[in-house]
């Protein structure tokens, strides 16, 4: 995970955490991600880590809200997240503290539901 100002695209944000991501990752092979990482990202991925960049493209037959296969994911992460009051707004200064405080929400989340395990 990173967390970077709101002033760097998306894409290069991408290259942010799969630089950090390589050789910690042997098994990962396949990245799913929405329209906006497409182009010359899906090269650079493949040329920094091995991995296949695969885009989920909405149809654009239909209209209205439509859940996608595994884009649901990320935004049911989201959900989560945004129920911790620390992380619903951006109050934090500095993107290590935001980063941390995703950190201790995940690790919350991974506690509550091991211990109803």
């Amino acid at each position: 995970m990173v967390v970077h100002p709101a002033d760097i695209q998306d894409r290069d944000g991408a290259k942010m955490v799969l630089t950090k991501l390589k050789g910690k990752c042997e098994r990962l092979q396949l990245i799913w991600a929405d329209g906006g990482y497409s182009g010359m990202l899906i090269d650079w991925v493949r040329n920094c880590g091995g991995w296949l960049l695969e885009i989920v493209r909405r149809c654009d037959d239909v209209r209205g809200f439509n859940v996608l296969p595994h884009r649901w994911v990320v935004e049911r992460t989201f959900g989560w997240l945004g129920r911790y009051r620390r992380l619903s707004k951006d109050y934090e200064e500095l993107t290590e503290t935001s980063e941390s405080m995703i950190y201790l929400a995940m690790i919350n989340l991974m506690t509550r539901r091991l211990s109803y395990a």
